[in-house]
């Protein structure tokens, strides 16, 4: 067995043991849209606002106890990566997230990333039938990890009104949303390319950023949009102005697949910074 499977299974085997060794957390519904999970993680809806383009603005929040993490949507290599079935909702169109800036972790030695304390995420919403209520029902999958790691699920019904005015919770979701990352163009970006090469198991990407440095210790992330294929811890570097990053792609078959450029998403974390790159097309 080669190193990279050998550390891509004993990752599988880790999040297996602890997923086995403690059952799913039961998860309770509260209020309108509220969700507690015992004595660690308390989840709900903040109903937000109608935009003037017809889009809503709402957040789900996710207020953990002290030294409990979840994930972001990239999780690391041992991670458990959110998931969200919105099949129940009526007059929903499509939907859209704001992940603020994660915080980079080393669990056991592999890293992972996500969020301690509290997650607002705000999302956004699109009406089929624009000025009429929005019914979100559904439910949220994570994972919530102090010690070991465990999935658990919350069920979500909120109704959010058309009406544009200010709502409560609209303060902690225009603070999450400025603590989104930069885009391209805002870091500075002027150039970008990503190779793409076959292995025996999967593929290896290696992107070349230039742009200014985020920070000390930047951490990029490789992402297809893809949760089934597995993405190793990148290997980065600069060469002066170049910020160069190589990670290894395996998905479920373990063999080599078809991937457009297009569809690689880069993120550049560093110093509580991010910078989102939404394609490795050069000016897209």
């Amino acid at each position: 067995m080669n190193d990279f499977l050998h550390r891509f299974t004993a990752a599988v085997l880790g999040v297996a043991l602890a997923l086995t060794s403690l059952a799913s957390l039961p998860v309770m519904a509260g209020g309108s849209g509220g969700y507690v999970s015992e004595n660690i993680a308390e989840i709900d809806i903040l109903p937000g606002w109608r935009q003037a383009d017809g889009s809503h603005i709402a957040a789900l929040r996710i207020r953990l106890s002290d030294g409990w993490k979840t994930y972001w949507r990239a999780p690391g290599e041992a991670g458990i990566p959110p998931g969200f079935d919105w099949s129940g909702s009526r007059n929903l169109e499509g939907v859209s997230f704001h992940w603020p800036v994660p915080t980079v972790f080393d669990t056991s030695g592999m890293q992972t990333i996500g969020y301690y304390d509290e997650l607002i995420l705000p999302i956004q919403l699109y009406p089929r039938r624009e000025g009429q209520k929005i019914t979100l029902k559904g439910r949220v999958s994570l994972g919530v990890c102090s010690d070991v790691c465990m999935p658990m699920e919350a069920r979500f019904n909120a109704v959010l009104p058309a009406s544009d005015g200010v709502t409560d919770g609209a303060g902690l979701i225009h603070s999450a949303l400025k603590n989104g990352p930069y885009s391209a163009s805002q870091a500075g970006l002027t150039a970008i390319s990503c190779d793409v090469e076959p292995i025996s198991d999967g593929l290896r990407v290696t992107s070349r950023l230039t742009m200014p440095r985020v920070g000390p210790d930047e951490v990029v992330v490789i992402e297809t949009g893809d949760q089934a294929v597995w993405v190793s811890q990148a290997e980065v570097r600069r060469e002066g102005g170049t910020l160069i990053a190589s990670s290894d792609l395996v998905p479920p078959s373990g063999a080599p697949f078809a991937l457009s450029r297009s569809d690689i998403r880069i993120t550049v974390l560093a110093a509580g910074r991010g910078v989102d790159i939404t394609s490795c097309v050069p000016g897209s």
